[in-house]
Parts: structure tokens; C-alpha cells; sequence
């Protein structure tokens, strides 16, 4: 278990038994719908473990995760939107942009990610639909999974259906414990339809000031990292680190080939001595074979952006022309896994 520097305490099960009346007092789900603004009547769970690290997540919003915060310090980039109900998604071109609110994760998939594009299943707008596709078969749990492991959890699933078209269903758990300043994020997505379907997907995770500043330095093994494009080509030399607030700077996306442990899982730090401890991020190389960041040092845009995907950030016809496409047959299962934990 890990606990912020210099909080050793017992957390079994016997030893809160005396100290405490309910388990909501060090760990807790809550559940409330906002109630004003574009985000208005939107389902909101906000989870906290007794670890200094909290989140909430969106089940009207494909169980995304929103703000993010270690010992009350914003870890996440939270776009000038808000939050915004899926009622005012758009999905023709860029106007997933207007109803977009950053956070520590936002899913982009299933048929596209990256630009607007026409595609055998129709037209897709910029980075699909998954991030506004409200959940079904919502439910939080919390339990002593043993003596010593209190676990909290939210789970649900997201379909893209169409009649005569796709069936694809995404399962998805939410897990962190308490004493542990980290989330865990699996889907399992199911293609329940006849026909073979492209499977993109891209987890979109967005990290702010004060984390992200002049001093952030990204820390990861030795790895091969390829530009996007000319723009992004300049920032490869000093991908690891950031700039100040730059007005007019012009988007990087700048991707990477990281090695994979024994475990087959790869993963990156973002360090910063004037925050505090380091946040990691892993996932499993297996389905999610690149890592996508995006340095956007903007004038209020000011994010860093550390992406898991089995795609490059470019769109459906992009990734065909490349021979990259993944694709999810009748009755197959694909399973995906992040983690993302706070000086552990």
C-alpha cells in the first residue's frame, strides 16, 4: 500500500474497526448532478481514498474521469468548457472541441480518432464518439476485497449501435483503494455484431499546472520517438520537458515507441521538484502499443497531454493508408488497462 510520506498508519480492516464509524469517513463514492451551466442534470461521482489523491467521474460522459487532485493540487487540464452534458455533443467536424472538458481522462474511439473524416461506417467527427456516449448498468461498489485491501469501484458499459451497422460494447471498471494514491482503468471491448469493425481507441489524458510548468520533465526509458508532422518535429529534441505560457504556439503531437517490461507493461513519469512526487502512468503494450503526446504550452491551453492508443492521433482513413488500422472481429474481446498513481 502506498501512502503519502510520512502517513504510516494501519488501514486493515482490524485495525480501523475501533477508529472509526463508517468507511466513508477515510474513503468514499458520492454521488450528485450538476446542476448548472451547459453541464446541468449530468450524473458526477466523486471518489476519494484517504490518500491525498481524489477524482470524479462522468457516467454520462462514457465513465470518463474529470478533475484530479493529490493533497488539493490540481494534477489535471480542465479546457475553458467545463463541464458540459453529452445533450450539446455536435458530432459533425471539429465541434467535439466546443463541448470537450479535459480532465485526467477522456476516451476517444471507437470508428475515429483525430480529424474528421468519411469512412466506410459514415461520417466521423474529431475523435469519435465514445467520450459523450452516456453509460448503462451503472454501479459503484466499495468492500474489504481482503483484511487488508479496501476496494472502491465504478463500473458500466458503453454502446455505439447503429441499425444496420456497429454493435460495440465497452465494459468498463474504475478501481482505486484506499491508502492508494492511484486509479485503474480497464475496458473490455466486445464486438457483438456480424460484421468485422475498425477498433480505435486512444486514451486521452490531459495534465495541468502546477504539475505541468517550466520544470515538468518527462522521465521513460531509452525509446524511439517519431513527429507527426513538420510542427511537431520541432519540439522532438526537447520533447521531454515544457515551456511558460506561449501564445500562438502552434500544437506538437509527437509519438512513442516505448519498451515494454517483463510484464509486458510500459510506463512513463512526469516529474516536477516545485509539485511534489512524480505521477506515472502504465499500460500494457499488447493492445495499446503507443504512446501519443501532446505538448501544448498555449496561452490558456496550457496542457500536456500523455495518450495510451492503439492508433497514431491521425484519423480512420489515415490509419488505413498506413496499414495501421486494428480491427475487432465477430465475438472478440479486447481488453485495455491503464494505471495512474501519485509518487509510487
Amino acid at each position: 500500500m502506498c501512502m503519502p510520506k510520512g502517513a504510516a498508519m494501519d488501514l486493515s480492516r482490524e485495525g480501523l474497526r475501533g477508529r472509526i464509524g463508517r468507511m466513508e469517513q477515510l474513503a468514499a463514492i458520492k454521488r450528485y448532478a450538476i446542476e448548472d451551466g451547459k453541464g446541468r442534470g449530468m450524473r458526477a461521482f466523486e471518489v476519494v481514498n484517504g490518500s491525498g489523491f481524489d477524482f470524479t467521474v462522468y457516467p454520462d460522459r462514457g465513465l470518463d474521469l474529470g478533475p484530479a487532485r493529490y493533497n488539493g493540487l490540481p494534477l489535471t487540464w480542465t479546457t475553458r468548457n467545463g463541464p458540459v452534458s453529452p445533450a450539446f455533443y455536435d458530432t459533425s467536424g471539429v465541434e467535439w472541441l466546443r463541448t470537450w472538458g479535459g480532465g485526467l481522462l477522456t476516451t476517444c474511439g471507437w470508428l475515429n480518432v483525430g480529424g474528421p473524416c468519411r469512412t466506410p461506417e459514415g461520417d466521423q467527427g474529431l475523435h469519435g464518439r465514445m467520450d459523450h456516449t452516456p453509460a448503462e448498468e451503472v454501479n459503484t461498489r466499495a468492500f474489504w476485497k481482503t483484511a487488508d485491501e479496501y476496494v472502491m469501484e465504478i463500473s458500466g458499459r458503453m454502446v455505439l449501435s447503429r441499425v444496420f451497422g456497429e454493435n460495440l460494447v465497452t465494459s468498463r471498471t474504475i478501481m482505486t483503494r484506499l491508502g492508494w494514491p492511484g486509479v485503474e482503468v480497464v475496458d473490455r471491448t466486445e464486438n457483438m455484431g456480424a460484421a468485422t469493425m475498425p477498433l480505435m481507441q486512444l486514451y486521452h489524458m490531459n495534465f495541468g499546472w502546477p504539475l505541468i510548468s517550466e520544470k515538468t520533465r518527462l522521465v521513460a526509458p531509452v525509446h524511439s520517438v517519431t513527429p507527426r508532422d513538420d510542427e511537431a518535429a520541432k519540439g522532438v529534441p526537447d520533447w521531454d520537458t515544457f515551456l511558460p505560457p506561449t501564445a500562438g504556439f502552434a500544437e506538437q503531437v509527437i509519438y512513442h515507441d516505448l519498451p515494454a517490461d517483463v510484464k509486458g507493461w510500459c510506463a512513463i513519469r512526469i516529474s516536477n521538484p516545485s509539485f511534489g512526487p512524480d505521477v506515472s502512468l502504465a499500460f500494457r503494450k499488447a493492445e495499446l502499443p503507443y504512446l501519443v503526446q501532446w505538448r501544448m504550452p498555449g496561452f490558456g491551453d496550457y496542457v500536456m497531454g500523455l495518450e495510451p492508443a492503439n492508433c497514431y492521433a491521425e484519423d480512420y482513413n489515415s490509419m488505413v493508408a498506413k496499414g495501421m488500422l486494428r480491427y475487432i472481429e465477430p465475438g472478440q474481446v479486447v481488453e485495455t488497462c491503464i494505471r495512474l498513481s501519485v509518487g509510487c
